[in-house]
């Protein structure tokens, strides 16, 4: 079959078997004339960067009901948008969110660009979310490359070159499957195929609307595919969190640095992460230790003790002071929930 035959088959699937999503113009929805909201395209593929379309959905409504529009967003308090985003991961996404959505307010007057250059100059957006955005948001003929797409094409020729240094070969066969004619609905149709079908470990082949002209069905081995170079082991990093309260009962925290990791989200003071494990409280207090949490980020373990501390007096200037009513324990990143989970029944008692 013809590259343009296996559009037009899997065009064909989708039309039939389109995941709903609450970011998605569906088919039905295109056809009556609704079009997609770039606003809408933009803020699902940042969320979804490495993260999981189950994990999103909620962040994704609760953002576009708070921020219903890219002004709204742009015009939004930083520390508010980081606590909205907390629990999701990977915070220079949110930090990038913010940078280019009051770039659209200012440079674009409000109106996202339409090319992929353009698209690929704001913050936070890199070679796939542009050619995303572009494809879906504005039907321009661009080749969107996530995993599933990744996986679906690597099966399909039968790629022996393992991942990552796949990757320009797999975007090149992609290329030449995309259409002139709904490329947007065309990149989704291959993201709902690898998500929905051609999974990672246990493709449904049978039900594939492209198994004829699939190589590792045929040769019966399209789970082996994508081959991968095998990871290195990830290190383990030590730390110590200082979870204090004052007399007034305010929560001592402190805002971390822009860059770097958690960068600018709200947190406790402790150590650096290290392989070794340092011990210096950053200030004074009875501290009590209470024990681990345990995290793994992208590139490493971190195990984390936690100390806490009543009736801290004196403070360092910097630290940020959160009394019960401005405090929302749903605010921190993840790591640091999990310390305050362990810590705040015994400063409650």
């Amino acid at each position: 079959m013809k590259h343009d035959d296996i559009a037009t088959q899997l065009l064909g699937w989708y039309d039939a078997h389109a995941r709903v999503l609450p970011w998605r113009t569906s088919p039905s929805d295109r056809v009556r004339g609704v079009i997609p909201d770039p606003y809408r395209v933009w803020m699902s593929e940042i969320m979804l960067q490495q993260t999981t379309v189950a994990a999103v959905k909620s962040y994704f409504e609760r953002f576009t009901t708070l921020w219903p529009t890219v002004i709204d967003l742009a015009n939004a308090e930083d520390e508010t948008v980081m606590g909205e985003w907390a629990g999701l991961g990977y915070y220079a996404r949110a930090r990038n969110l913010l940078k280019c959505a009051r770039v659209i307010r200012d440079k674009y007057k409000g109106e996202f660009p339409r090319t992929r250059a353009e698209l690929q100059s704001l913050p936070g957006v890199g070679p796939y979310t542009s050619a995303a955005i572009a494809s879906i948001a504005f039907d321009q003929s661009e080749t969107v490359v996530d995993g599933n797409v990744e996986r679906v094409v690597s099966r399909l020729f039968r790629v022996e070159t393992p991942l990552p240094s796949a990757k320009p070969e797999l975007t090149e066969l992609a290329d030449t499957l995309t259409p002139k004619e709904r490329p947007g609905d065309h990149a989704q149709a291959m993201m709902d195929l690898g998500a929905t079908i051609c999974t990672p470990k246990f493709p449904t082949c049978a039900l594939c609307p492209l198994m004829d002209d699939c190589e590792a069905r045929e040769a019966g081995d399209a789970a082996r595919f994508p081959l991968k170079t095998p990871k290195k082991p990830k290190p383990t990093r030590h730390g110590h969190a200082y979870i204090g309260r004052t007399s007034r009962g305010e929560w001592v925290l402190e805002k971390r640095p822009e860059r770097g990791l958690l960068g600018g989200m709200l947190g406790w003071p402790g150590t650096e992460w290290q392989e070794e494990h340092p011990k210096e409280a950053p200030f004074e207090g009875n501290w009590i230790e209470l024990g681990e949490v345990r995290h793994t980020f992208t590139h490493f373990h971190l195990i984390l003790t936690v100390h806490a501390a009543k009736d801290v007096t004196n403070p360092p200037e910097g630290l940020a002071l959160r009394g019960q009513n401005a405090f929302r324990a749903s605010d921190l990143p993840t790591v640091m929930r999990k310390a305050f989970d362990l810590a705040h029944q015994s400063l409650e008692d």
